[in-house]
């Protein structure tokens, strides 16, 4: 599958969280097989993933200000590039988070007559949200730095 420039997919976001979550999956099968119990999960995580998330389409406002030519100041071609790459690792990183949560509620589900995984089970779906916001957030912000290309008026091939 050739992108061709055009940036991160929602379906190349899927097929990570799905390899990880699959990958995730697996070595918790493991680890529980062991005697082990799913390890915490905590509210700050989500806080700080959704703060990341808001923190990423902050960077993506101004550049995309400057691309509908509402920006009061120039704006640096690499705080640009900065900003989508920024977008995109927020989008991968989401989507890898996502499929490590999901594997996790999984298992709880599959347990859930186990002491605590009841409360555990609520963290991990927040944790799940959370991370589909930050995938969000760095999707929507590579929209924002999306150059289209020039239309030529003179159609010369």
């Amino acid at each position: 599958m050739v992108n061709q420039g055009n940036g991160l997919r929602w379906a190349q976001l899927a097929g990570i969280a799905l390899v990880v979550g699959l990958l995730s999956w697996l070595g918790w099968r493991l680890y529980l097989n062991g005697g082990h119990l799913l390890g915490p999960a905590s509210w700050v995580s989500a806080v700080m993933l959704v703060a990341m998330a808001v923190l990423v389409i902050g960077a993506g406002l101004p550049v995309r200000r400057f691309l509908r030519g509402e920006a009061r100041k120039s704006l640096s071609p690499i705080r640009a590039a900065r900003t989508l790459v920024l977008a995109q690792a927020a989008a991968l990183t989401g989507s890898g988070v996502l499929g490590w949560y999901a594997a996790q509620v999984a298992h709880a589900l599959g347990d859930l007559d186990l002491p605590g995984y009841r409360e555990l089970l609520w963290r991990l779906l927040a944790l799940c949200v959370a991370s589909l916001v930050l995938t969000t957030a760095g999707m929507l912000t590579q929209r924002m730095c999306r150059v289209d290309p020039p239309k030529d008026r003179d159609s010369r091939s």
